[in-house]
């Protein structure tokens, strides 16, 4: 984080999304203020609040990415969450708390995933040893006289040598489709489907201390399978022994609590003042339920309490039917930046089908040489492309730079349908290609409606 200066964050957004700058600005703001609090008192350092960002903008112009990538850069647990999913306390639903459990489900998973790349090797080889010992499995227990003339049990052990062959092959890939026979666990039983995903969310006690096993189907059996499938699950195995799980959670609880990104798209489904009548009874109820959590709350979860307090909130909405001040007071407050986002035009489509790292034209290019087929956009093309996306934005729902998966979908439909069947084809995308391929569509508006 000490290296992510405000400049060096939006630099690494530029590389995934076109224009709005004032967002990016933002944004890297607010993620440079969570390196700058840690480096205050510890008096200071609780008392400085993250300082929550509403993102204001039709859909399609790079709201939810913008959020997804500055998660990414800071590698912090992030979710993304719809408003209009939530329902107040009191009504069928999902209560708001759920953001912070999913959250949190998130980020143990994440530290998880973190010390199994650091334990693979160790993991690896304990497998190793393991498999082995299947190859070749102790010899039985042999009777043998000592020098008194008694019989006592000595069990016989493979030779060292013979190990060491099979060790060799093993690592050459000559035994992967050998068969061993290992001990594995049954999975459990469709008897958990009796439980509702909300009472399992809640219960931090664990199911199989209380039922048997043989309820649970937690029983092992003896298996046969091939040494590849063998040592991956004996890898498994010995990298749940290595990983700490209690300081897992220890340290995805920290990770939640310091630097956990919630983002909360469609937040202008749940503006509104609306008379307690009608089926949108719950917005202004959800509101006032999501509140205590942006404000900072305890929320109870199955790895115990999560402070909110300096979770950072990113909310979005295209706001045409409602606007922020529709918003409850309370919740205004809690939002103190906003930032409106720029619609896309033809210049912008152009720069975002060639610039980005994972730009759409490079995505279709290499898709298609999968297959053999070389494919090269004439820069006309590409205007062309941006040109049809502005002007069908402009006369149907504009749906910002999502109409240019569309229109290339489209556009390539016949290429990648007829793919698998031609091999070495060199195809040139020229302006009149792109053109003759999308003109009855742009000029039937009706029809435009439903393909593009």
């Amino acid at each position: 984080m000490e290296d992510l200066t405000p400049k060096k964050i939006v630099s690494e957004l530029d590389k995934y999304i076109i224009g709005q700058n004032n967002a990016k600005r933002s944004v890297a703001i607010a993620l440079r203020n969570r390196w700058r609090r840690k480096q205050l008192s510890a008096d200071l350092r609780d008392e400085v609040a993250p300082k929550n960002i509403i993102l204001i903008g039709p859909t399609g112009v790079g709201k939810t990415e913008i959020a997804r990538r500055l998660a990414k850069l800071a590698k912090s647990p992030f979710i993304k969450v719809e408003a209009s999913k939530y329902t107040e306390v009191g009504y069928v639903g999902r209560d708001v708390e759920s953001m912070i459990r999913d959250l949190m489900d998130l980020a143990v998973d994440m530290v998880r995933s973190e010390r199994f790349e650091e334990f693979h090797l160790k993991a690896e080889k304990y497998a190793e040893e393991r498999v082995l010992d299947l190859l070749i499995p102790p010899m039985r227990v042999m009777d043998v006289q000592n020098k008194e003339g008694d019989l006592e049990e000595t069990p016989q052990q493979s030779s060292q040598s013979t190990r060491e062959k099979f060790r060799k092959m093993l690592k050459a890939g000559k035994l992967e489709d050998k068969m061993v026979e290992l001990e594995v666990k049954e999975g459990v039983t469709s008897v958990m489907k009796i439980f509702s995903n909300a009472g399992l969310e809640e219960m931090p006690i664990n199911l199989g201390e209380l039922l048997p096993k043989n309820l649970l189907g937690q029983g092992k059996k003896q298996k046969k399978m091939k040494v590849s499938e063998a040592r991956n699950i004996l890898i498994q195995e010995e990298v749940q022994k290595l990983i700490d799980m209690d300081q897992v959670v220890k340290d995805a609880l920290k990770r939640v609590q310091d630097s956990g990104i919630i983002f909360i798209d469609e937040i202008d489904k749940i503006a509104g003042r609306e008379s307690h009548s009608g089926p949108d009874v719950s917005r202004e109820g959800v509101q006032r339920d999501i509140l205590p959590i942006i404000e900072g709350s305890s929320v109870m979860t199955k790895y115990g309490i999560i402070q909110t307090d300096h979770i950072l909130f990113l909310a979005a909405g295209a706001f045409h039917t409602a606007k922020p001040s529709d918003l409850i007071p309370e919740l205004q407050g809690r939002f103190p930046i906003r930032v409106e986002l720029d619609n896309l035009y033809k210049d912008e489509f152009f720069r975002i089908l060639t610039e980005p790292h994972n730009a759409l034209i490079k995505q279709y290019v290499e898709l298609l040489a999968t297959e053999g087929i070389k494919i090269n956009f004439e820069k006309e093309a590409i205007e062309e492309i941006a040109a049809v996306a502005e002007y069908v934005n402009s006369q149907t729902e504009n749906i910002g730079a999502r109409r240019l998966h569309t229109i290339m979908e489209k556009l390539l439909e016949d290429i990648s349908f007829e793919a698998s069947d031609l091999t070495d084809v060199n195809v040139k995308i020229t302006r009149k290609y792109v053109k003759d391929k999308l003109k009855d569509i742009v000029k039937d508006r009706d029809l435009s409606k439903y393909i593009l």
